[in-house]
């Protein structure tokens, strides 16, 4: 932009502005840059376009959950979702449209992967929920995660440059330490994130640590097996020194049973972690059902018998379908 502006005999300096009004203040239109003259305004609208996003469709859960239904500048549509607590907002954040991989119990698995999102267009995600907590909430946004629809490493380049940008100081000046990019297993990715000593922090949907149950409910897991995985991790940890998370749904007739905890605790041990103990989200067919309280327990003293920390995380947003695995375009 700098160099555009010089060649056309104005100020370097008129590059700086335009950048901050993209990237620091989420402008949509040259028009909004009202620091710059109408002429150069104009100017930039001849030579130029700003393939923003725009917020389609806004639900409100009961429990002050938002949903946006995100159209892209193509006309496809993404989801994305503020969760509110009393001392934090988080937004979740899709980097695919539709999905790369086949996990069962995921709605946004059934439709096909059309295409990654760009940078920008992950980063317009997070300007718009950030909008959104500072509108419905008076603070905002504290934290990232990278939750949504996608499997974020298989998206990986845009992903990390849209990290980037929000950790930037010409960006949103977001910690890294507040963002979490959630996996469900890509050993080759996980191992070259490590090697660029990433600051972010890491989750992977784990789900079973037997294999032959894993590929039963994420068949990829076929192609990247639970030791592969566990030797990719083994490397974050050594690489990074940052704890990983496992995000864990209990099924009923599934992994509820002593023994898939006992597989759950050994797959624990090789480095530092925690587990969330998620609440399922039906996606409408039965296959899969929310385990009972019992075997839930089974699984907290289990894992807390060993050390290893365990939270239990209620699903917010279930009555709009934005909690975990529900997220589908159904607008």
């Amino acid at each position: 932009m700098r160099n555009f502006f010089v060649a056309q005999g104005d100020k370097a300096f008129r590059g700086n502005q335009v950048y901050e009004w993209l990237w620091q203040k989420g402008a949509h239109s040259f028009n909004a840059m009202t620091n710059i003259s109408k002429e150069t305004r104009f100017l930039l609208d001849t030579y130029f376009v700003i393939n923003h996003i725009a917020v389609d469709q806004m639900q409100r859960s009961s429990d002050g959950t938002i949903k946006n239904a995100v159209r892209l500048h193509d006309g496809l549509i993404v989801e994305s979702v503020l969760i509110p607590t009393k001392s934090r907002t988080t937004a979740c954040v899709s980097s695919q449209v539709g999905c790369s991989l086949d996990c069962k119990f995921c709605a946004t698995s059934r439709l096909k992967r059309m295409r990654n999102l760009n940078p920008d267009e992950i980063y317009d995600q997070v300007i718009a929920i950030d909008k959104e907590s500072r509108l419905y909430f008076d603070r905002p946004l504290s934290n990232i995660v990278f939750m949504g629809m996608g499997e974020p490493l298989m998206n990986y380049n845009n992903v990390l440059k849209a990290i980037d940008k929000i950790t930037s100081s010409e960006g949103l000046k977001m910690s890294p330490k507040r963002i979490t990019v959630s996996t469900s297993g890509v050993p080759k990715m996980i191992r070259k994130m490590a090697d660029e000593e990433v600051k972010f922090k890491l989750a992977v949907s784990l789900h079973s640590a037997i294999d032959e149950i894993r590929t039963s409910i994420m068949p990829f897991n076929a192609t990247f097996p639970l030791a592969d995985l566990r030797e990719a991790l083994q490397y974050w940890y050594q690489k990074t020194k940052s704890r990983i998370t496992y995000e864990y749904v209990v099924w009923k007739g599934i992994n509820d049973t002593q023994t898939d905890v006992n597989a759950l605790i050994d797959f624990c041990k090789f480095a530092p972690s925690k587990v969330n103990l998620i609440e399922y989200n039906p996606i409408d067919d039965g296959t899969f059902q929310q385990a009972s309280d019992a075997a839930i327990n089974m699984y907290v003293k289990g894992l807390e018998r060993k050390g290893i920390t365990v939270t239990v995380r209620r699903s917010r947003g279930k009555d709009i379908d934005a909690a975990c695995g529900q997220l589908a375009n159904k607008s």
